[in-house]
């Protein structure tokens, strides 16, 4: 039981990509948050977050003629005389679903085909940043200021939510600050119309309608008005972006109102309920997400693996020690990662990196909630320096290098454009036969030698 969020990245950068149909909090498109919170300022007067508006000087006191309205498209007035069909057929099947016809025709009043939509589901543009630009943006030093502001503002919040669930507030915090700026980009589609409109269309219908069905028992259930339930045009909602399915099995109401609020403007029911969902899916106390280390000379990068887990201690025996050139100390059985290979950042990571990447499966998100929370904890930026002259590989290039890679004989077993564990075990594979640091990182470089 995963959650989608709403935005459906694909932030398939090196080494993962989203599960469509899963019950994280995400369905993402190519929508940059961290890019859009370069715009965002602390106001010094209110600490509250502001958006630094367009100095344009507006005309006062002039009236125009209105235009007179276009007609519609053709096709537009065709797809809503279609649609309306639709719902009359879905409201049966709504119905079955325990949806009183009330609620139903509620939910539906004044719904129209929203071909903006299916504009923006088809054409997402590939995101092919890199893990480190993302890192800039995810960890940037407008997002720590407004992250830290956020935190102080609600500080007795959070210090009730982490006593609550047990969940770091910076973590919770940080999630947050992604999905939605700390509450300033949290959708204004109307959810019906949306999720609606997508299950209208036939390219993902079936998993829209559910999520159709779970928005009308959050309507049903009296927690948000129809018109009030908005979000992202993809589904996701609220202040940490959850998409309905996920909603129902994870929200809570912890301002005790009756009410699971996640669209208003206090946050309150919105952050706990993402700790609500970390913590689920076992959230560890007191452990990190992961620590930047140092690897010895002469590291055999085989062991940088997800599966192998050894001790703190263990690690250290064999040279790998945290930033300070001590042991990191002990806080349960951790895995080496190299997101950029032997020329990146190393990270020791812990069971806390597996619960985050519960919320959004790519490696770079993950990175940027942990590094996130550090920073608002406190802590110093990544040390390590970033191979800055590599460019992400576009999603034709990842699956030429899965060909290629394969054509050789190191098999890659799909050819899917996602570079998972065992695209990275056939790079090592292929370095090792050509002799160069096994170390897995799927480049540009190692392309252009596969060709």
């Amino acid at each position: 039981m995963r959650i989608l969020t709403a935005i459906t990245v694909a932030i398939c950068m090196a080494q993962g990509a989203l599960a469509e149909g899963t019950k994280r909090p995400i369905l993402r498109p190519a929508f940059d948050v961290p890019a859009v919170q370069a715009a965002l300022v602390i106001s010094p007067t209110t600490s509250r977050l502001a958006v630094e508006r367009s100095l344009r000087p507006r005309l006062r006191g002039v009236v125009r003629e209105a235009a007179p309205a276009e007609p519609a498209p053709v096709d537009l007035i065709v797809s809503n005389a279609r649609f309306q069909a639709w719902i009359k057929g879905f409201r049966p099947r709504a119905l079955a679903k325990g949806i009183s016809g009330a609620t139903f025709d509620q939910a539906f009043q004044g719904v129209r085909y929203d071909a903006d939509v299916i504009k923006r589901d088809r054409n997402q543009s590939e995101f092919t940043k890199t893990l480190w630009d993302y890192l800039d943006s995810a960890a940037s030093d407008v997002r720590i200021a407004n992250g830290k502001a956020a935190v102080a503002k609600y500080r007795g919040t959070l210090d009730r939510i982490e006593a609550n669930f047990g969940v770091d507030k910076e973590v919770v915090a940080a999630v947050w600050g992604l999905e939605s700026a700390y509450g300033t980009f949290r959708g204004s589609k109307d959810l019906v119309g949306s999720l609606a409109t997508l299950a209208f269309d036939a390219r993902r219908g079936a998993f829209f309608e559910q999520q159709l069905i779970a928005g009308l028992k959050i309507l049903q259930s009296g927690d948000v008005a129809p018109r009030s339930m908005t979000g992202s045009w993809a589904g996701a909602m609220g202040h940490t972006q959850f998409i309905p399915t996920s909603y129902l099995d994870y929200a809570v109401d912890f301002t005790g109102d009756g009410k699971r609020d996640i669209w208003g403007d206090d946050p309150t029911d919105a952050l706990a309920s993402t700790a609500n969902y970390l913590a689920k899916f076992g959230w560890v106390k007191g452990q990190p997400w992961g620590v930047e280390v140092t690897l010895p000379q002469g590291f055999d990068y085989a062991l940088a693996n997800r599966k192998i887990l050894k001790s703190p201690a263990e690690w250290g025996a064999i040279g790998i020690k945290g930033m300070n050139g001590q042991t990191v100390p002990n806080h349960g059985q951790a895995s080496i990662l190299l997101p950029a290979g032997a020329k990146g950042a190393a990270f020791m990571i812990f069971k806390n990196f597996s619960v985050i990447e519960r919320y959004n499966t790519a490696d770079a998100y993950v990175i940027g909630v942990g590094h996130l929370s550090d920073r608002l904890k406190g802590q110093p930026a990544i040390r390590s320096g970033w191979p800055r002259g590599d460019r992400a590989l576009k999603f034709a290039e990842r699956k030429e290098m899965q060909r290629l890679l394969t054509a050789k004989g190191f098999d890659t077993k799909k050819i899917d454009g996602k570079i998972g564990p065992l695209t990275i075990e056939a790079v090592r594979g292929f370095q090792r036969s050509v002799g160069l640091v096994p170390d897995g990182y799927a480049s540009l470089d190692i392309l252009k030698k596969l060709r």
